[in-house]
């Protein structure tokens, strides 16, 4: 029997109505019968026999199902004729199950009319099950009914009793023809399988000819459809979604060699207006900015862990990061300040597997590390076959040709196609790269033409997710200043703040700060985005300056290009007051950086601002930046820091209700606060410096990052 789990796979944007599997209870014998000759009306003029209405798949089985609810049609208008005041329970029980029966009949149709054609090739046998579920439901409820309580007249009783006879002889129906179909699919992915390209006239036979997907648009559709149901279906799928991705890298590659570069209807530059509000984060992330849970970012880092693994004292760090620390001839534990007993790294499986799965609920990419000695079932599932990495690879040296010596329009449809290309999947950017993109890209990020310089900055942000194409970014002469030129004078802001979020991309490589603060403008130009840029722009900005302010030698830099002011400023904005009061937090650390603070008027008063109307997050940096200001930028500063007003006030609230970070920087901050209280006492005015020298005895945290939390705006690609 057909049930409402048969409809499970209709895409999310055109949810089943409710109506398909609730009987309407509360209706009038007449009412019923109305309702049931409007389902009934509806279905056959959506089915009105010309060829647009047709299904191009499962014609037979729609045709078949279509014949009888003629039938069913007939049997409602004759039985309205003989009233409605002998109808029984019976009768109306039996005619509301007939309700949910056409109504799934209708969602069945409209399904297979609307989908995409290669998606029908792949599900024939399960749409075929579907009809011949929904037929044998018609079969069984034809023989409960009740026909001795009903008077019909003859013709109706002989369409009735032929069509009963029918349904119980109806038996499940594949399309031979459309399962040939199937196979040559299959083929076709096996050939790249095996290193083979097919004959351009082969796939213009069977896509053009055979399924009539006969232009950029109708390619576009089916390639958008089956990426929808790998998303829809998170994993839960036949064919699997390996298999799904070659067949949408096969569409994709055959959209170009097949159509070239055509742009039909301008349909680039009507592309390019219905993201224009979309800017950097997309459907995984919507317009909202991902905190990412501080068990997941490296307390070295402050990004999120790739690799997490223990060590001897059984905190966790990002093998990178503690690698590195070690390297440099560390004995401690960055968190604890504990001697390592052993150098031996444990790779914390739990955790990654958790922070693999938030970010596949979060829409994140999550590129983990290619050495790991470990992997989840859900990752494998997902990893690309040997075909689809094949035709990604055809796919991208097309688009590279193009690239290279393509018209500047057949350039922007290449960059915009890399742009969704390099979407999603490590396999994906790695192919475009070693194809030869990253230089042809950067310099069409010189182009006049706006929409060739959003794209092609934005395919830049997507290829620089993978991690090993952030070292071919850097090293190609003159792209990193490229970037920042669009950072500066984009033409589009959406260009300027992708930009920025491909700076922010690549500084996640510590090795990568300190040349990203020394490119010219870089960091003024960040700065002028953070002043005024747009509620997006103002989050890549600030999230691109908070990692330069991890390396301590950018300090100078950051001051020069006034960063500082900017950082400030942006204390009062809400959405990126939390990231602001994190990098000062950073930048206070240092002599140099706590004395360019010190001499900003506003700096204190919007710190104080944070502590009382922040998030807790907020909070905790904010008190986090106050504390290192009385520890490096001595008497001045920790002066203006105890006599701002309602500061007691503050910490004690912050002593009660903070989180455990905000509470432990609050207590550090009261004892500075109550020593100078005490020397003021003392010894007048003048004994402030000597009351906060006492506060030396306070320990400072071993771990820099354990200081300052910050809720990430991830850097994902834009459809």
């Amino acid at each position: 029997m057909a049930s409402a789990a048969i409809f499970s796979s209709l895409r999310r944007r055109r949810s089943t109505s409710l109506e398909a599997f609730l009987a309407p209870v509360d209706l009038s014998s007449a009412a019923i019968l109305e309702t049931l000759r409007a389902v009934s009306t509806e279905l056959l003029s959506s089915f009105s026999g010309n060829h647009k209405s047709t299904p191009f798949f499962q014609r037979k089985n729609s045709r078949s199902l279509i014949r009888k609810i003629q039938v069913i049609s007939v049997f409602l208008d004759a039985f309205g004729e003989v009233g409605f005041s002998k109808m029984t329970s019976t009768v109306l029980l039996c005619l509301k199950e007939l309700y949910l029966l056409l109504y799934r009949s209708k969602i069945l149709i409209d399904y297979v009319k609307g989908s995409s054609k290669l998606w029908l090739l792949l599900q024939n046998h399960s749409m075929s099950g579907h009809f011949h579920d929904l037929n044998q439901e018609m079969s069984t409820l034809l023989d409960v009914f009740p026909w001795g309580e009903i008077s019909l007249s003859e013709d109706v009783e002989e369409q009735v009793e032929v069509l009963c006879k029918q349904s119980r002889k109806s038996k499940l129906f594949i399309d031979k023809h459309d399962d040939l179909l199937r196979l040559k699919l299959y083929y076709f992915l096996n050939e790249f399988d095996n290193g083979r390209i097919p004959q351009r006239t082969e796939l213009h036979t069977f896509f053009v000819e055979n399924l009539g997907i006969c232009n950029v648009k109708s390619f576009r559709f089916e390639i958008e459809f089956l990426e929808e149901q790998i998303v829809n279906h998170d994993g839960d799928i036949e064919p699997t979604a390996s298999v799904l991705n070659g067949f949408v890298a096969l569409m994709r590659y055959c959209r170009f060699f097949l159509f070239r570069f055509e742009d039909e209807d301008g349909e680039l530059h009507k592309w390019n207006q219905k993201k224009t509000m979309k800017g950097l984060i997309t459907q995984e992330i919507g317009d909202t900015f991902t905190a990412i849970p501080k068990d997941f970012c490296c307390p070295i880092s402050l990004d999120l862990m790739k690799d997490p693994v223990i060590v001897s004292t059984g905190q966790t760090y990002d093998r990178v990061s503690i690698a590195r620390w070690m390297q440099e001839g560390h004995c401690t534990c960055p968190k604890t300040g504990q001697m390592l007993v052993h150098t031996k790294l444990v790779p914390n499986r739990a955790l990654r597997n958790l922070i693999m799965h938030w970010c596949m609920a979060n829409g994140i990419p999550y590129d983990p590390p290619e050495n790991s000695d470990y992997s989840s079932e859900t990752a494998v599932a997902a990893r690309p076959s040997k075909a689809a990495i094949e035709v990604t690879k055809a796919t991208a040296c097309l688009l590279v040709e193009q690239l290279a010596n393509g018209t500047l329009r057949a350039q922007t449809v290449a960059a915009r196609e890399i742009r969704l290309l390099a979407k999603t999947g490590r396999q994906n950017r790695a192919c475009i790269a070693e194809a030869g993109a990253i230089p042809l890209l950067k310099s069409l990020l010189s182009s006049s033409d706006a929409v060739a310089q959003e794209n092609s900055v934005t395919a830049m942000l997507n290829l620089s997710i993978y991690d090993k194409n952030k070292s071919i970014i850097m090293d190609v002469e003159g792209c990193l200043g490229a970037i920042v030129a669009v950072l500066r004078y984009g033409h589009t802001i959406e260009a300027q703040e992708n930009a920025a979020a491909t700076v922010f991309s690549l500084s996640a490589v510590h090795d990568y700060k300190k040349q990203i603060a020394e490119e010219d403008w870089a960091i003024k130009a960040l700065a002028g985005l953070l002043i005024e840029g747009t509620p997006r722009g103002k989050k890549d900005a600030v999230t691109a300056l908070f990692n330069l302010c991890t390396h301590t030698e950018n300090c100078a830099r950051l001051i020069d290009s006034g960063a500082i002011t900017a950082l400030i400023g942006a204390l009062g904005c809400e959405s990126v007051s939390e990231e602001a009061a994190g990098a000062l937090a950073l930048i206070v650390r240092q002599p140099l950086g706590a004395e360019a603070v010190a001499k900003e008027e506003k700096a204190v008063a919007g710190l104080i601002g944070m502590m009382r109307c922040g998030t807790p997050r907020g909070k905790e940096n904010a008190v986090a930046a106050l504390l290192e200001l009385c520890r490096s930028g001595g008497a001045a500063a920790t002066e203006r820091v105890v006599k701002a007003p309602a500061l007691a006030g503050l910490l004690q609230s912050l002593l009660f209700t903070g989180t455990k970070r905000a509470r432990r920087k609050a207590a550090s901050l009261a004892r500075v606060f109550q020593r100078c209280e005490n020397a003021s006492q003392h010894f007048g005015r003048s004994g402030l410096g000597y009351g906060y020298a006492g506060s030396s005895a306070v320990a400072r945290d071993t771990s820099f990052a354990d200081d300052v939390t910050m809720p990430v705006s991830m850097s994902v690609p834009v459809l």
